[in-house]
């Protein structure tokens, strides 16, 4: 146990051997069928901190898969801010200077400032603009149900339903409000494209059952596009339960207090105060407005907590 009773079941391990990679881009692997087929990138470690991602990639990597038609490709996003990470700090290696999930705009990757996020994001934009579909592995600071979270295409939707797990989503009409994560880069943040982006939120950070599901929801993304045979152990998808991004709050004052105590998933009826930031109120926009990924350390300019509807 650490940080205030953070159990650790989950840790690093020594990404070393997946450096050289095969593309000349560090910590990136392709592999090609030589067979018509989609490109599908599973990329882990946007995050440092989020291991459950390196638990799927090494799992693809250690174990061959490989692909019966089109391209595979596996990548590590930010190992500078993963191999910082300290298990009496846990949560500190998520990043080293800027978030990586947040800077894939023109402003930012052309712009002039400096990061080690930024010159991993710059390396990593031809691996992204190559990939047809992409699943970008996350997971969260409190132990929630998983959920999917992806711009509001049908493209996307569709795909995460049939892949059926996780059940939640999370539908962004108008993106984040606070940057350009990685599925929104390019070509997967135009509506007129064809091209699946989708996050899948996995569970909380050091949890091996996070690790466990990563692995199961990268090999169903791969095969949903036909690169690998579906499991017939696999469970039939569920029902979807989907919610939409209304707005995210971001911290403004760093004197937060939730009006009652949050891990994700609560609801709120209309009017109703779910928080205050110094003077200033966050009340529920609707009824049965339910909150994702409530902060655990507020600090000023980062998100607080996304605001949503349940969609029907």
């Amino acid at each position: 146990m650490t940080d205030a009773g953070t159990t650790l079941e989950l840790l690093p391990r020594d990404l070393t051997p997946y450096r050289a990679g095969n593309t000349g881009i560090p910590y990136v692997h392709r592999f090609d069928s030589g067979r018509p087929g989609p490109h599908v990138l599973i990329n882990a470690l946007t995050h440092g901190n989020e291991f459950c991602g390196m638990v799927a990639a090494t799992h693809l990597l250690d174990r061959e898969v490989r692909p019966l038609r089109g391209v595979l490709t596996v990548s590590f996003a930010n190992v500078d801010a993963y191999e910082s990470f300290a298990p009496d700090d846990p949560f500190a290696s998520r990043q080293l200077v800027h978030n990586m999930n947040r800077i894939w705009s023109p402003d930012w990757l052309e712009g002039g400032e400096n990061s080690p996020e930024l010159r991993r994001a710059r390396a990593l934009r031809p691996v992204l603009a190559a990939a047809d579909h992409i699943l970008d592995l996350h997971s969260t600071s409190q132990s929630v149900e998983p959920f999917w979270v992806y711009p509001a295409f049908d493209r996307n939707a569709r795909a995460a339903s049939a892949i059926g797990v996780p059940a939640i989503h999370l539908v962004m009409p108008d993106g984040l409000g606070t940057g350009t994560p990685v599925i929104q880069h390019g070509r997967h943040g135009d509506p007129h494209s064809d091209g699946v982006a989708l996050v899948a939120e996995c569970g909380q950070h050091f949890l091996q059952a996070t690790g466990e599901l990563a692995v199961e929801v990268a090999l169903r993304f791969i095969a949903h596009f036909g690169l690998i045979d579906a499991d017939p152990g696999w469970a039939p998808p569920a029902p979807p339960r989907r919610y939409e991004l209304l707005s995210t709050e971001v911290v403004r004052d760093g004197r937060v207090q939730f009006s009652r105590p949050v891990v994700g998933m609560e609801t709120f009826a209309r009017g109703e105060m779910i928080a205050t930031d110094g003077g200033h109120e966050i009340r529920s926009p609707c009824d049965g407005c339910t909150i994702f990924m409530p902060t655990r350390k507020a600090i000023v300019g980062r998100e607080l907590v996304y605001l949503t509807r349940p969609l029907p």
